[in-house]
């Protein structure tokens, strides 16, 4: 099979019939398996390693923190992929997945923000810090809540997402930013990337990393909030297709009436 092949059946999910279809058949089995992953590696996290010789059982808050900040961004990026899809192909599919996620998206950079603080108080000695990394995971953010509100604020739905589309575009500098700022500036207090690196889990490079024991138990987390992501915009989504349907329907029959 091409390549070709293989994405013009890829762009047939765009028909929200079979994107339906498939969501139907797939879901029961990602909740399970969401449901294993995540309650299996915050379980193994939290009452299966040990306490860390500096930060003490603070350490453990990591099996929540990364993946919801790894989320964060991700989850904008994924965002991005799906706007421009419909900017270019005009796939409605596409938008309103991108609406789907962004609540997802949403709570996942309040969580990384909430226990970022929670962790940064005893570590640091402040709640907050204007850090580049930190200020930018706040503009992110306030650009989700700005995102949502323009879905919500735009009564046509076309007009909506080519608006919303454009503001995924410009809020993307803050995902980039969100994630690797601490590559662009040396101040600030975050440290890099310590599990997520080549190497890093396998102990091939040189830097400072985590260790297995914490490892491990937050790599099984990180798959559990990925499988969470994508079954809750998969949901989600369907959501928005019915949704989105009756809104037809309702006004089909005000102008039949």
């Amino acid at each position: 099979m091409t390549i070709s092949t293989k994405l013009n059946a890829l762009w047939e999910y765009a028909n929200p019939r079979k994107f339906l279809a498939l969501t139907e058949r797939v879901l029961p089995a990602l909740w399970v398996l969401t449901a294993i992953t995540l309650v299996g590696g915050l379980v193994w996290g939290f009452f299966f390693t040990p306490d860390d010789y500096k930060q003490g059982s603070t350490v453990k808050i990591i099996y929540i923190h990364v993946p919801s900040a790894f989320l964060a961004t991700s989850v904008w990026f994924m965002m991005l992929v799906t706007s421009l899809v419909w900017l270019i192909r005009r796939h409605h599919v596409s938008a309103l997945a991108a609406r789907a996620a962004a609540p997802v998206g949403t709570v996942m950079t309040l969580i990384a923000l909430i226990t970022g603080a929670i962790w940064g108080q005893p570590m640091w000695g402040t709640w907050w810090e204007w850090d580049p990394r930190l200020t930018s995971f706040l503009v992110l953010f306030l650009f989700y809540l700005g995102y949502m509100a323009l879905w919500e604020a735009i009564e046509d739905g076309d007009t909506a997402a080519d608006l919303t589309s454009v503001l995924c575009l410009v809020g993307s500098v803050f995902a980039v930013l969100s994630r690797y700022a601490v590559y662009f500036w040396n101040q600030g207090l975050h440290q890099g990337a310590s599990v997520l690196r080549a190497g890093a889990v396998s102990g091939t490079d040189t830097e400072e990393k985590v260790s297995n024991v914490y490892a491990y138990p937050l790599l099984l987390c990180l798959l559990g909030f990925g499988l969470l992501f994508v079954t809750l915009v998969f949901y989600r989504t369907g959501t928005e297709i019915r949704a989105r349907r009756i809104k037809a329907l309702i006004a089909r029959e005000r102008a039949n009436g």
